[in-house]
């Protein structure tokens, strides 16, 4: 039997711009996706602490060092610079491999920082 189990975890990060124009997903710092064992086109949650609420995107690769974690398209539409956000990915693997398993989980310090 195989089970979906928290894979990464990005916690607490916080919105720093929507842009409603642009192809959806989530740019967040690649410093932020290496440490969480994320990679880029990987499909994520986002969960807003703010307002509640949850999508399912990918993530695109933003600048290194930069601190950003951008909404993008219409995921825009769920969450505003300021906003604190949780960022997860999940991986499927047997239930015997998933008792041994180890997440990564970042927590952020001020302007999304290592």
């Amino acid at each position: 039997m195989d089970i979906e189990i928290l894979k990464s975890k990005v916690h607490r990060a916080v919105i720093t711009e929507a842009n409603l124009h642009y192809v959806g997903s989530l740019t967040l710092d690649e410093d932020l996706m290496d440490a969480a064992n994320m990679i880029e086109n990987e499909k994520v949650q986002v969960v807003n602490v703010n307002n509640g609420s949850r999508i399912e995107t990918y993530l695109i690769k933003g600048k290194r060092g930069s601190g950003v974690c951008c909404l993008n398209g219409p995921a825009a539409r769920q969450g505003a610079a300021g906003d604190i956000v949780i960022v997860i990915s999940y991986a499927r693997m047997s239930f015997d491999e998933a008792k041994q398993f180890k997440p990564w989980i970042v927590f952020p310090k001020d302007g999304n920082r290592l």
